[in-house]
């Protein structure tokens, strides 16, 4: 197993062992493998992308083509113990509706995003009045899947809106943690827990 990015090792940290887990947007199914050989849990996928389906097929894993837009009405209330987007929110066409879903389908739910307020970003477009390439935000404005860019203080305001109670946050520059003061600025991308 290779080594997980950043913002799934921590989400692999803390799910429960055991637990029911949808990977909305699972990718290749990376995490979805860590929690099912590390945690013993039933981690089920869903994936947009054709190929990274048959890769996680390939691993023997349970996942199914389909877009966290609109397949997820196609799931049960509470049927899972998490459900979990991970830097797949910002790709949503409608962001709103897939975290109302996930929160729906899931008891929790881990999100995951690029922090666009993140002083990197904001520093390039002050001084060179272009979108940022950053590794967080790795391709140019044209081929990002990037349709709606979003602050941590953005998705806090988000989730209050929508009386949702935020268990835990973390925040990530790279792999190295940064702390709640000033996160907006100094993180360059977040994770949160959520609950009902």
């Amino acid at each position: 197993m290779s080594e997980l990015r950043p913002d799934l090792a921590i989400i692999a940290d803390h799910v429960a062992p055991g637990s029911r887990v949808l990977d909305v947007g699972c990718g290749d199914g990376e995490l979805m493998e860590v929690l099912q050989a590390q945690k013993r849990c039933d981690a089920r996928g869903i994936e947009i992308d054709a190929a990274n389906v048959s890769l996680a097929v390939a691993r023997g894993l349970s996942v199914i083509q389909g877009d966290a837009d609109t397949d997820l009405v196609n799931y049960p209330d509470n049927s899972f113990d998490y459900a979990i987007l991970s830097q797949t929110l910002q790709t949503a066409r409608a962001p709103d509706k897939a975290l109302s879903e996930l929160m729906r389908i899931g008891r929790r739910a881990f999100v995951s995003f690029p922090n666009f307020a993140y002083w990197r970003v904001r520093l390039s477009l002050a001084w060179g009045g272009r979108m940022p390439v950053t590794p967080a935000l790795p391709v140019s404005w044209y081929e990002t899947q990037n349709i709606h860019q979003l602050t941590i203080d953005d998705f806090r305001a988000f989730v209050k809106e929508r009386g949702l109670i935020v268990e835990q946050a973390w925040f990530l520059t790279g792999d190295r943690r940064c702390g709640e003061a000033a996160a907006n600025l100094r993180a360059e991308h977040a994770v949160f827990l959520l609950r009902r």
